[in-house]
């Protein structure tokens, strides 16, 4: 176990916080950004910006952490998918870390949540367990997902794919369907959330954010060089929409929607197949998330709310992994147990209903 000590981001590094996510030991997550930080700035939380340095003078960890308020209680801090530690077992150093310095520097704070990627296993829960962390809820979409490995040709994907998936592609190839990527602008922006409302037939179980959310989001990593809008096309009109991200060497599909009873097979298919290569040819990517899939011994339960998102996904793939998810460390033992008990629950509705939009 390594030891870590930790500090808040001087103002040069947080002027420079992408280049220094980006060489994080496991490298950077999107929402760990810069980018994703101005969004979630205008969207009810502050971002803070920490650095845990180990003992050893290896690689420092540099974690964007979510803060948001919560009456009578104190402060939640949200380290949104990280922190980007090296090995599971650096957890028990950071997070013992993270504890000295909240209680040193941030007293408010009754609650830090973990999500780091790493995929689920014994030996990661034995280990967050013995650093004093309690497994909480999922928050974001993809701790269960599809993750494309993109370090190898294009050949290699295509024979790697499941053949109803590859079937499909090829058919949209050989029928020459229309596929472009446009500008990220505000026409482009509002088609895209368009179709977001019609994905199977406006029946999929998503609870959509605000236009303004995605209109920030989307504009922020366009104009920072992270992220794509690709269209299929259909009677002239746009019919299957993808937003992707490329964020170091990490390609990920963050949005997605499409028109009802389409014509066009393997439209969504070639989609995808293109924004994944010109992300392998613009900036090298090794790995593509299709972003969300059900639980891996869940994907043939057709019951289950994301069953056909799965099966479009792991078409690509083969097959689905699950995260650790989300873990705890509890400051204040007594606020947290208000937290869980009700507290939680209240802001989450009271969220929705004064803004419309998720909590967290």
């Amino acid at each position: 176990m390594r030891e870590f000590t930790a500090r808040f981001a001087t103002t040069q590094e947080v002027a420079d916080w992408d280049t220094h996510v980006i060489a994080n030991p496991r490298g950077g997550d999107m929402l760990q950004s810069a980018s994703f930080a101005d969004v979630k700035k205008h969207h009810g939380w502050r971002p803070v910006h920490l650095v845990h340095e180990p003992a050893d003078g290896s690689q420092a960890v540099y974690s964007l952490v979510l803060e948001k308020s919560v009456p009578a209680l104190g402060r939640v801090w949200y380290v949104v998918k990280g922190p980007s530690v090296e090995t599971v077992n650096d957890m028990v150093g950071f997070a013992r870390a993270m504890e000295s310095f909240v209680r040193d520097n941030a007293r408010n704070v009754f609650l830090v949540k973990y999500e780091p990627v790493f995929e689920a296993s014994e030996e990661a829960r034995q280990t967050f367990e013995a650093a004093g962390l309690v497994q909480s809820s999922i928050i974001q979409p993809n701790d269960h997902t599809a993750l494309l490995d993109t370090d190898r040709d294009s050949e290699a994907i295509l024979k790697g794919m499941q053949s109803n998936g590859r079937n499909k592609l090829r058919r949209a190839i050989r029928d020459e369907a229309r596929v472009e990527r446009v500008p990220v602008d505000e026409e482009g922006m509002k088609t895209m959330y368009s179709l977001m409302h019609t994905v199977r037939q406006g029946q999929a179980n998503i609870t959509l954010r605000p236009y303004e959310y995605y209109r920030r989001f989307w504009s922020n990593f366009a104009q920072a060089g992270q992220g794509r809008l690709y269209f299929a096309y259909e009677d002239g009109e746009a019919s299957v929409g993808a937003f992707v991200v490329n964020y170091g060497k990490h390609g990920t599909y963050k949005d997605g929607g499409s028109k009802p009873r389409r014509k066009q097979p393997g439209d969504a298919h070639l989609v995808q197949w293109t924004a994944i290569n010109d992300l392998k040819n613009d900036y090298g990517i090794t790995d593509y998330d299709l972003c969300g899939t059900p639980p891996a011994d869940q994907l043939k339960d057709k019951e289950h709310p994301f069953h056909g998102m799965g099966m479009f996904k792991t078409s690509f793939t083969r097959s689905a992994i699950d995260y650790v998810g989300v873990w705890d460390q509890e400051i204040s033992s007594a606020k947290v147990a208000i937290w869980n008990r009700a507290a939680e629950k209240v802001m989450r509705q009271l969220w929705v209903r004064s803004r419309n939009e998720p909590f967290y």
